[in-house]
């Protein structure tokens, strides 16, 4: 899971881009990068915060009035300054691409780019074989092409991918002399919007981001989201073409309404908080009907992507709500940390029980899920330090049992408690009185119950098991978890090195 904005502007775009990036912080805290394009690529990245990449001096090298950023949330690839995003090729056309998602077949497409075509992959991200297949594709154009043209030729070329790369993918890219273009995969799984910002003298900005969270401070109109499948092209006379490629059953993954968006993003005309609401609400109800008796003193959230829904279930119960541990804004998010230790560590460092809200009180903990139990076995722990009488731990999420392929951090069911334990084992593990989780129909009602919408059913694979797409079987998932393993070794040594 990554953040990736796209921005054609009538002005240099590198500065909206960065406050674009801020804004995406959330999806990705490992490395940041901003490319930009006049008659050639202007490129600034690192590792690290987006704050501690960019400055006023290199901000100011990236000229140009089109440009991409991305900010890395690693789920497969590397650890180094090779492995950061935006990509780009100057031959045979120049073209550069950030990616949001996971190629499933990555390994088979890397080996024949290697072994059949004879090609050098620079990095080890799978986004770089959708930059060489695009690049392959669009190589027999002429940039004095017509814009009609050229768009049939970008069609044809996504076509392909389509055609060729399984899993999820997002898209936005720059192409030299042509202008802006973005993509979203035919099932829909990661997100994609758009916005529009009209100017005095008539012409029209345009913006592609993984969330719209940014749309308001930069004066953009939200437009919706790019339909799965889609493919916009912005040329450089600011004229916007679209046109649906190939569209498939649409899966928008769960995790987003659950995790990963900010509250203040509508995806696919749904509301994250309104959907976060939801689960709160549904949660309340499934308590009622299962502790009809066990009434907490208090409901607090583990902050921050959990006070939505402890604030609905609290509602919903008639407890009082509060804010009885205390976040640390300048800690990162400790599930998307490199590692365990990092996560395990990181709890204490940026979570700070308050014993006033706590103690000799029966406390009622909502948290957005349970993934790998240290994170929430470590929260139960401190609220009993503070002199809770009893926990009760409700998680928004149904149990994560199988591991995601299509771009968020699950990579093994051997990491997953959900997955090797029964929810009694799980909750003697946290230390709880009491647990309960959402249930996959409640999940579902509540993300779908509101907004002009299309999906029937989210992605949710890494709790029902049902993998969209990949040809995903019992082989392929040892496969891919092995591979993953040893991805995770090697990071874990090149980051002892980096710090």
């Amino acid at each position: 899971m990554c953040g990736i904005v796209g921005i054609m502007s009538h002005e240099p775009v590198a500065a909206e881009l960065y406050d674009s990036l801020i804004h995406l912080q959330h999806r990705g805290q490992d490395a940041a990068g901003i490319l930009t394009s006049d008659e050639r690529f202007h490129s600034v990245h690192g590792l690290g915060l987006v704050r501690e990449i960019f400055n006023e001096k290199n901000i100011t090298s990236l000229k140009g009035n089109m440009g991409i950023a991305h900010t890395r949330y690693p789920t497969a690839g590397g650890y180094s300054e090779s492995d950061i995003q935006p990509l780009w090729i100057g031959n045979p056309r120049g073209i550069a691409i950030a990616h949001n998602g996971n190629l499933v077949n990555y390994p088979e497409l890397a080996e024949e780019i290697r072994l059949k075509q004879h090609r050098h992959l620079n990095s080890s991200l799978d986004s770089e074989a959708i930059l060489l297949m695009l690049a392959d594709k669009l190589a027999n154009g002429s940039y004095a092409d017509s814009d009609d043209t050229f768009f049939q030729d970008l069609c044809e070329a996504v076509q392909t991918v389509f055609q060729r790369m399984q899993g999820s993918y997002s898209i936005v890219s720059v192409i030299i002399g042509k202008g802006l273009v973005a993509f979203r995969d035919p099932h829909g799984i990661r997100p994609l919007v758009w916005g529009e910002r009209p100017n005095k003298n008539g012409t029209i900005d345009y913006i592609f981001a993984s969330e719209n969270t940014a749309f308001y401070a930069l004066g953009f109109e939200p437009k919706g989201d790019l339909q799965p499948g889609e493919i916009a092209y912005v040329n450089q006379q600011g004229k916007l073409f679209r046109r649906v490629v190939q569209a498939k059953i649409f899966r928008p993954c769960v995790f987003e309404y659950v995790y990963f968006a900010r509250p203040d993003a509508t995806l696919d005309n749904v509301s994250v908080y309104r959907s976060r609401l939801r689960m709160g609400q549904n949660l309340a109800r499934s308590w009622k009907e299962n502790y009809p008796d066990v009434i907490p003193d208090v409901v607090i959230p583990a902050p921050f992507t959990a006070n939505t829904a402890a604030l609905s279930f609290a509602h919903e119960l008639g407890v009082r709500y509060s804010e009885g541990l205390y976040k640390n804004p300048f800690i990162g998010r400790t599930f998307i940390m490199p590692n365990q230790t990092a996560r395990s560590r990181n709890v204490r460092y940026k979570l700070t029980p308050q014993r006033t809200e706590i103690e000799n009180k029966n406390v009622l903990i909502v948290d957005d899920s349970i993934v790998r139990g240290t994170t929430s076995r470590e929260i139960v722990r401190m609220v009993r330090e503070f002199g809770a009488k009893e926990i009760y731990f409700v998680s928004a999420c149904p149990p994560i049992k199988n591991p995601c392929f299509y771009g968020i951090d699950i990579p093994s069911r051997g990491e997953l408690i959900a997955a090797t334990h029964t929810e009694e084992e799980i909750r003697a593990y946290l230390g709880a009185d009491k647990l309960l989780y959402q249930s996959e129909e409640d999940l579902v009602e509540a993300v779908t119950r509101r907004g002009e919408h299309h999906i029937k059913k989210p992605c949710m694979a890494c709790m029902d098991g049902d993998y969209i797409c990949g040809n995903i079987t019992e082989n392929k998932i040892s496969e891919l978890e092995l591979l993953r393993e040893t991805d995770r070794r090697s990071n874990a040594e090149k980051q002892k090195d980096v710090r």
